[in-house]
């Protein structure tokens, strides 16, 4: 099933069911008004969506044209936003760059920080950028959106909570996290507004490509229209969705509708080595510090830039056909 939220000028928008080659939608207000309040009443509003889905494909009821520049985020706001740190290679990279060790531990705790959840940016909204020295990165990750989690959930059982899964533009402002860290209290200037794909999806679209609560697919990323970042989702995952929900929980409840991250996807080279850009036959980044990491290890000095006004960033990620899944992020970087 596949589900957006449309800007009709509310806060929180109107919940719509989206075809499965993301042409079309239907109206589901019927059944619930926005996702949220699918969300609050899931087992008893997805059979209702499913056979709506199901009515929309065989187009047995009057649908509309489906424009991905007309969604919101799928939920525009959240109770909560919570991002992990699934992919070890990304730590390492950042610890290695500043000649720091990665803690034992983080091989099987995972990392995680609380985000802010009252304002995400629409999929296609441009990021605003006040400042050029912040250092404006982009970060490619997954998510998924959870029903109900009680406090204490082993990650088989945090499994069954995931009901839908988006993809993640999760902005960093660089420049800003090291002052942050070095108070002891964690990131919150340094993290904006985040963006999430036009589209969630229930766990079942993806078939053979959904395994152990990973995403077996690459996920797709260009900058200023060139290849970034081709990242396969699916390997040198230290950690799956069901890890980072259960680590959520563990002290507490998860109301419905929480939104739990993966971390920026990255892959290790064929040899164990950093990887290689696209342009050079490998499978690129996922964000542009990655790439700065790799040129600070390499020759003492990040070269690359961080994203200024005027630079664009898409992510996507599409099927076995070359459809797109999920719709695509596309955001323009802009003087705020």
């Amino acid at each position: 099933m596949k589900l957006a939220t449309l800007n009709n000028g509310t806060r929180d928008g109107k919940l719509v069911v989206v075809s499965k080659d993301i042409t079309r939608y239907c109206a589901a207000d019927n059944i619930a008004e926005t996702m949220q309040d699918a969300l609050d009443d899931w087992a008893n509003t997805a059979p209702k969506l499913e056979a709506l889905y199901r009515d929309v494909n065989n187009e047995a009821v009057p649908c509309e044209r489906f424009h991905e520049r007309e969604a919101h985020s799928p939920l525009p706001r959240a109770y909560q936003w919570a991002d992990g740190s699934a992919y070890i290679n990304h730590v390492e990279l950042v610890r290695k760059a500043r000649g720091a060790e990665v803690p034992e531990s983080f091989y099987h705790d995972p990392l995680m920080y609380q985000g802010g959840s009252d304002d995400f940016l629409p999929p296609r909204a441009d990021i605003p950028l006040k400042d050029t020295s912040w250092g404006c990165d982009m970060e490619g990750e997954i998510a998924c959106i959870t029903d109900d989690v009680p406090m204490g959930v082993s990650s088989d059982e945090a499994a069954d909570h995931i009901k839908l899964l988006m993809l993640v533009n999760d902005v960093s402002l660089r420049g800003l996290i090291p002052g942050e860290l070095a108070k002891g209290f964690g990131f919150f200037q340094s993290k904006p507004a985040t963006a999430f794909s036009p589209v969630a999806i229930t766990p079942d679209e993806l078939g053979d490509a959904w395994k152990d609560a990973v995403i077996q697919l690459p996920l797709m990323v260009d900058y200023n229209g060139d290849p970034f970042g081709r990242a396969d989702v699916g390997q040198d995952a230290t950690f799956s969705l069901a890890d980072l929900v259960a680590h959520a929980a563990k002290t507490r409840n998860l109301g419905a509708g929480c939104i739990i991250g993966s971390g920026t996807i990255s892959n290790q080279g064929p040899d164990g080595d950093p990887g290689k850009p696209v342009s050079e036959g490998g499978k690129g980044y996922s964000c542009i510090a990655e790439i700065r990491m790799i040129e600070t290890i390499a020759s003492g000095e990040a070269k690359t830039r961080f994203m200024e006004p005027g630079d664009t960033v898409k992510i996507w990620m599409e099927d076995d056909h070359g459809k797109s899944i999920f719709g695509s992020i596309e955001q323009k970087v802009v003087q705020a």
